[in-house]
């Protein structure tokens, strides 16, 4: 199976070759596109399949790469990466079918599928590294594709400065992460992941591990994205076309979170509580920031419906955040949970965005106006699923993850002051309050009352929408009926790296 894992990270990398065969038109992209993510997802679902539960890594390839610099091709896959693997080769498999019939202008359709097939790529590499400068260098070869979806396909206007914020905010951020890295091989004479987090820290003194984790940590939390590092997150969502905001909500924020719980807090234990209780400070401002700015969008008439989805991302990661300054198993589990959750909930939310905004040419809440249960209510009805899925109602998938992150907040780990997780636990329930206030508003104000802006005869939920859409609502239910699928999976890989029994 090590070579099905293989095969998983290079599949989406050979569909793009096949693009640059002369004679591929416009169709034959799009076709190739669906069959190069199918074959991923079909590879992923194989390595769920085959997976056993427990500790340890699973179907790993560990082979010398440059042997005078240390660096090994070492990849595998644990209960942490691999239900992030499945639901990114999920999420690009929809987009690829989505992108069937809806590419914007702004390029050729090669060039857009290739695109996210190098995205995939770069993100299915970025779970699977088990080596911190393969981690690194998949890392990076996700901005390219990002950048050039939101520069060539985003709104006109919008995507230049978008564009550029989003390249620049992570490209410092990975420069800074770089530097932890080195800093940890130069302490301890070894990139390997596994190995380091075996170690938990030993080898490296109480400063070094201060150091590294702060420059770890800052690198990560550009892509999380943590309050106040998150400003490039709306404009990129904003201008991105619908297929970039689904990964980019659903993946890519994705791989922050996931490099603090596999690389930081593992290997840096002493760094990780000492910069716990701001990582968890910085994510609970980031809760009730994001919920009262996404209020403040809904009264504004020229309030944008993608912008406010962005600013929702901004407190749901924030939950990601506190449960991982917990360092406790269940709050990194939550951290987990909410990864999950959010990129179902936030993917389907981004592409009933992109058909609301098709359908009626803009995305401002003013001109949108209302009525959307009358002039199209399956539409309106999935609309009200998706925001009340994203406020964590009870039975969906984004409930789980917030229970555990505060549930972890209230029991913090050992060295962490009990008073100030639990003051941090309050300002959370807040925000919840305050997701639920800006959500019933948002389908309130879109799905109720009457129709504003020109009347006009807007098409429904289409076939092939619906086959894009089900997967994610109907993994929503499963995931909140059925929490203990993922949590057994999830829950030996979490206890073993954090050292527990």
């Amino acid at each position: 199976m090590s070579v099905v894992l293989i095969l998983v990270v290079a599949a989406p990398l050979l569909g793009a070759a096949l693009l640059l065969l002369p004679g591929v038109g416009d169709r034959a992209a799009r076709l190739i596109g669906v069959g190069a993510t199918a074959a991923t997802l079909a590879g992923a679902v194989a390595l769920a399949c085959a997976f056993r539960r427990g500790r340890g890594m699973r179907f790993e390839t560990d082979v010398s790469w440059a042997p005078s610099l240390g660096l090994r091709f070492h990849l595998g896959i644990d209960g942490i990466s691999l239900p992030l693997l499945v639901l990114t080769a999920l999420l690009t498999l929809l987009v690829a079918v989505h992108s069937l019939w809806n590419i914007p202008p702004g390029g050729s359709s090669r060039a857009f599928v290739a695109l996210f097939l190098v995205l995939e790529t770069g993100t299915l590499g970025t779970f699977a590294a088990l080596d911190l400068i393969l981690f690194f260098l998949f890392f990076e070869v996700v901005l390219v594709p990002m950048y050039f979806l939101i520069n060539r396909w985003g709104s006109p206007g919008e995507r230049g400065p978008a564009s550029y914020k989003f390249i620049l905010y992570t490209l410092l951020g990975s420069a800074v992460m770089l530097l932890g890295f080195l800093l940890i091989q130069a302490e301890t004479g070894t990139f390997d992941m596994v190995e380091l987090a075996d170690r938990h820290g030993e080898g490296m003194s109480h400063g070094v591990q201060v150091l590294a984790f702060l420059a770890i940590g800052l690198g990560l939390a550009v892509k999380v994205p943590m309050w106040p590092l998150h400003t490039w997150l709306p404009d990129a969502h904003t201008a991105a076309p619908t297929a970039g905001s689904v990964l980019l909500a659903g993946v890519l924020l994705k791989m922050g979170t996931y490099g603090l719980i596999r690389i930081a807090v593992p290997v840096l234990p002493e760094g990780a509580e000492t910069f716990a209780p701001y990582l968890a400070a910085f994510g609970v401002v980031g809760i009730v920031y994001g919920s009262l700015v996404c209020l403040a969008l809904l009264r504004d008439p020229d309030g944008d419906l993608k912008r406010i989805i962005a600013y929702s991302s901004v407190g749901h990661m924030g939950f990601a955040l506190l449960g991982i300054a917990t360092l406790t198993p269940q709050g990194v589990n939550g951290a987990l949970f909410v990864n999950i959750g959010h990129g179902l909930v936030t993917g389907l939310l981004f592409f009933l965005a992109g058909a609301v905004k098709d359908r009626r040419g803009t995305a401002l809440l003013g001109r949108l106006g209302g009525g959307m249960y009358g002039r199209t209510p399956r539409l309106g009805a999935l609309v009200a699923f998706g925001a009340v899925a994203g406020l964590g109602l009870p039975g969906l998938a984004g409930f789980w993850g917030e229970l555990l992150a505060m549930y972890g907040a209230y029991e913090p780990g050992a060295g962490l002051s009990v008073g100030g997780y639990r003051t941090f636990l309050a300002i959370a329930g807040l925000g919840t309050v305050l997701t639920a206030a800006y959500l019933l508003g948002l389908v309130r104000r879109l799905c109720m009352g009457p129709a504003g802006g020109e009347p006009a005869a807007e098409v429904d939920v289409t076939g092939p929408e619906l086959v894009v859409w089900t997967p994610l609502v109907a993994l929503t239910l499963v995931a909140g009926l059925w929490p203990a699928t993922l949590l057994a999976i999830t829950d030996p890989a979490v206890r073993a790296l954090m050292g527990g029994s």
